[in-house]
């Protein structure tokens, strides 16, 4: 069965489906759920969001493309990728299920690691028909990836062209390829919703809260159980980003999550950064700071918090001994009217000279460009006075 996340926003139950590996039972295997909580650790909440002043800028409306052309751009697109985008076929102790994954290259395979938890074989399936057995290799809880090697000929491997999600933009069409509800080689299209989204990582700190996965790409391409694992890609044909999640606020009578136009992808410069090292090493290192922030301050928090600007990451807490510790990064130290809200912290607002307008930003730019032992300069506000800061980043422990 897949795994649930339930998160509470404004007061809506919704959930967050990590695991849209879809579910099913074999001859003497059986299906169990699995649920984990989104407690956020190292900054993995997030910090203040606030209205900026808007820019205007000059529209110019494009022409729409003819539909015949859009048709066989979509076409064409499919049959150059679908060789590459494979069914896993996935045996644990307690039943199996089916995810996606694409070639990366030749030999490998790259996936969710939510598709391949617990596995105790597993199968890949070609467009092509070929089948063959596959071996994780590295898995990496953070973001959620993991390699599978496999053992097949050269030739039934079709890699797909890694793209720069850095480039996309928000409103860009983008294309997703997968497995949904056993449903090989589905392909659906939507756009770019939003960028720089957080989700929490499947990995645990020692204090048992989760660590955070930032840089995620956010889409309306329609995302179901199955889907987790598959490319998803822009109108050239290249993966700008790992399907792994769908946010929804119900399920159907047999438990899956109902699609709601809230899908997340990993990002695809987030995969060109952790999947070579997975294959050479077999695990990957992430940045640590060792703070916690807050998103979405409202105005009566940021008036109690005193703060002198409205945007950054408010440092809720920092963890003892950690590399913002040691720098000396403040957090909050006085209880306020709001749980989990102290006064007292500081306000960071850029790192290296970027500004910083949420906590999300400033981890999606630590994460994608950042390693452990890398020096950073943090701009923070502490009460009205600004302070240069330079830390030297950790290893997430």
């Amino acid at each position: 069965m897949n795994k649930k996340k339930l998160l509470v926003a404004s007061l809506i139950v919704v959930l967050v489906l990590t695991a849209c590996r879809f579910s099913f039972n074999l001859p003497g295997m059986s299906s169990g759920a699995n649920s984990s909580p989104t407690p956020v650790e190292e900054a993995e909440s997030t910090g203040a969001v606030t209205p900026l002043v808007p820019t205007q800028a000059a529209f110019v409306p494009l022409t729409p493309l003819d539909l015949g052309e859009r048709d066989v751009l979509l076409t064409t697109l499919y049959n150059a990728v679908s060789p590459g985008v494979v069914s896993i076929l996935v045996t644990t102790a307690d039943g199996g299920g089916v995810g996606s994954g694409f070639v990366y290259q030749t030999g490998y395979v790259v996936t969710n690691y939510h598709v391949v938890e617990g596995e105790t074989a597993l199968e890949i399936d070609f467009p092509s028909g070929y089948k063959a057995r596959g071996t994780v290799v590295g898995s990496d809880l953070d973001s959620d990836l993991a390699v599978i090697k496999v053992d097949a000929p050269d030739e039934v491997f079709v890699p797909l062209t890694m793209g720069n999600s850095d480039s996309i933009a928000v409103g860009q069409t983008v294309v997703a390829i997968g497995n949904p509800f056993r449903l090989s080689g589905t392909m659906t299209v939507g756009i770019v919703s939003a960028k720089g989204r957080t989700l929490d990582s499947l990995r645990q700190s020692e204090s048992g809260n989760f660590f955070t996965a930032g840089d995620i790409i956010q889409t309306d391409a329609s995302i179901n159980p199955g889907n987790s694992g598959g490319p998803l890609l822009n109108l050239n044909g290249e993966v700008v980003g790992v399907n792994r999640a769908i946010r929804t606020t119900g399920t159907t009578a047999t438990g899956d999550p109902v699609n709601s136009g809230i899908g997340f992808a990993i990002s695809g410069n987030i995969v060109k950064r952790v999947v070579p090292v997975l294959i050479e090493k077999g695990s990957y290192d992430y940045p640590y700071l060792g703070i916690t922030s807050r998103e979405d301050l409202t105005l009566d928090m940021i008036e109690t918090l005193g703060l002198a600007r409205q945007t950054g990451a408010y440092v809720t807490s920092v963890a003892s001994g950690s590399p913002a510790d040691k720098a000396g990064i403040i957090g909050g130290v006085t209880a306020t009217s709001f749980p989990g809200l102290p006064f007292g912290g500081d306000l960071i607002i850029a790192v290296d000279g970027k500004p910083i307008h949420t906590f999300s930003e400033m981890l999606s730019y630590l994460i994608a460009n950042k390693s452990p032992g890398d020096k950073i300069e943090v701009t923070v506000l502490r009460g009205t006075e600004e302070k240069e800061v330079t830390i030297t980043l950790g290893q997430r422990p």
